[in-house]
């Protein structure tokens, strides 16, 4: 089955007409994308946009052969105009099977916004989905098999593709390519990384693939440190980075602090933004969460571990740190880190960057400073991925 994407954008485009941001400001040559609309073995047309038979005559393509037009979401705006040759536009009742006179077999899947998915199986085999924007499906999608290829919207509805790979919709070596790019996420390198991390990519206007031929899958950092400064964002691209998964253990390392209603709010804005289907452990015991089997692990942070390791072993006490305190940090951060070296889990870990320049001005801050450097550094050499996140913006420093 071959699949020529005629539009890869939202359905406003990029850039979005009369928009002044930076992404709209950049959307130029190969990342400038039209409504998205998908042409299937030059039969089926998913999604009438405007200019589609333009873009199809770019692609090295013509809509004369298509036989069947049909819509996914409602169309805001102009009417849509009708090319010269194209039957009419419609769409198939949810849960409702069409077949095509070029042997095409499409069923119509109901989502949990205004619109329907479909899927399409090609008298050789190979299947599709493609979703609208915006949308997941709206119950579980009960597969024998997993699909060949999924067009979604990746980054505005991440919890769909999490959706589909609980259910065994998505595997391994599934094609998910994303689709509805819209000024959300910047274009080129930094869509490229986002995508990676979920296991889909992106591809231009005009590309045509073959569903179901062999890809080899792109390798995911199985171990990823996200390091950086107070607000830096380094949390949320931590949490965006394990979205797409079905199930997630978020591992607080802060625990709980009573009557310190700042920090409530703080843990309550965190616990807010999550998907509802991840597990929470409030615990330093991170080790034996490492060693056991199980879905990834979303560790925040690695600052407040040792906060808490230090605490146990009286580290703050200049004495107490000679005589016992260094050699017992030193076991338990070992352990730590030989923990992540041997764990099969998918995991996350944040941490802070401390030491800029700034001393601090007693012997336990400048301890403090030296541990946590120590830890970043060794927890950093266990991970296929190290990123520095710094005004929001993320910089990959290995991987």
């Amino acid at each position: 089955m071959e699949l020529t994407l005629l539009g890869t954008g939202a359905p406003a485009g990029l850039p979005r007409p009369g928009c002044p941001c930076a992404v709209c400001a950049t959307a130029r040559g190969p990342y400038a994308r039209a409504a998205t609309s998908l042409l299937v073995d030059g039969a089926l047309l998913l999604d009438l946009t405007p200019g589609a038979a333009l873009a199809a005559a770019r692609s090295g393509h013509t809509l004369s052969g298509v036989r069947q037009v049909l819509l996914t979401h409602p169309h805001d705006g102009p009417p849509l105009e009708l090319p010269a040759g194209l039957p009419a536009a419609g769409r198939v009742p949810d849960g409702r099977e069409l077949t095509l006179i070029s042997g095409h077999r499409v069923r119509a899947v109901a989502i949990d916004a205004p619109g329907t998915g479909y899927e399409v199986t090609s008298p050789e085999g190979p299947r599709l989905l493609y979703l609208p924007p915006g949308g997941a499906p709206a119950g579980a999608v009960e597969q024998r098999r997993p699909y060949d290829l999924v067009a979604a919207d990746v980054t505005g509805r991440p919890g769909a593709l999490a959706r589909l790979r609980a259910t065994g919709a998505v595997g391994r070596d599934t094609d998910v390519v994303a689709v509805h790019l819209d000024h959300d996420v910047p274009q080129g390198r930094e869509l490229d990384r986002r995508l990676a991390a979920a296991g889909a990519r992106a591809l231009t206007d005009g590309t045509t693939v073959t569903v179901g031929a062999y890809r080899e899958a792109p390798p995911l950092p199985r171990r990823t440190l996200v390091t950086g400064g107070a607000r830096s964002g380094k949390s949320l691209e931590a949490e965006r980075r394990l979205e797409s998964h079905p199930d997630v253990v978020y591992v607080a390392t802060g625990g709980t602090r009573d009557g310190d209603q700042e920090w409530a709010a703080r843990v309550g804005a965190h616990r807010d933004r999550r998907p509802g289907s991840w597990r929470t452990e409030e615990t330093c015991e991170v080790a034996p969460l490492l060693a056991a089997d199980g879905p990834p692990l979303l560790v925040d942070c690695l600052s407040l571990w040792l906060t808490d390791a230090m605490d146990r072993v009286g580290a703050w006490d200049d004495e107490t740190w000679r005589r016992t305190g260094e050699k017992a940090l030193r076991e338990r951060v070992d352990e730590l880190v030989a923990a992540v070296r041997a764990t099969t889990r998918t995991v996350v870990a944040v941490t802070n960057e401390v030491g800029a320049g700034v001393v601090p001005a007693t012997a336990a801050g400048r301890r403090f400073r030296d541990e946590l450097g120590r830890l970043n550094a060794a927890f950093a050499d266990e991970c296929e991925q190290v990123l520095l996140a710094v005004s929001g913006q993320v910089l990959v420093l290995r991987g």
